[in-house]
């Protein structure tokens, strides 16, 4: 896949959120599939705590959508003309 850009909601920043950098992070809810401007969910957890926070992915397109499916541009644009 490629590098999905998230963004904070409104009102929330790393300092708001306490996050450290620390942590490890997941995406919860990506296998229902991905629509531009999408609200997700993060995970973050480190030395057994975890915290969840929503984010706004910044896939602004349909396009968008289908360059991140098959990981980055680069890879779609080959994959398109191989198949052509």
């Amino acid at each position: 896949m490629g590098v999905l850009a998230l963004e904070f909601v409104k009102g929330q920043n790393r300092e708001s959120l306490g996050l450290t950098g620390r942590e490890s992070y997941s995406i919860v809810g990506l296998e229902a599939g991905l629509k531009p401007r999408q609200l997700l969910k993060v995970r973050a957890e480190e030395n057994g705590k975890a915290k969840e926070f929503d984010v706004l992915a910044r896939i602004d397109t349909p396009e968008d959508v289908e360059y991140i499916r098959h990981g980055g541009v680069l890879p779609y644009v080959l994959r398109e003309l191989l198949r052509a």
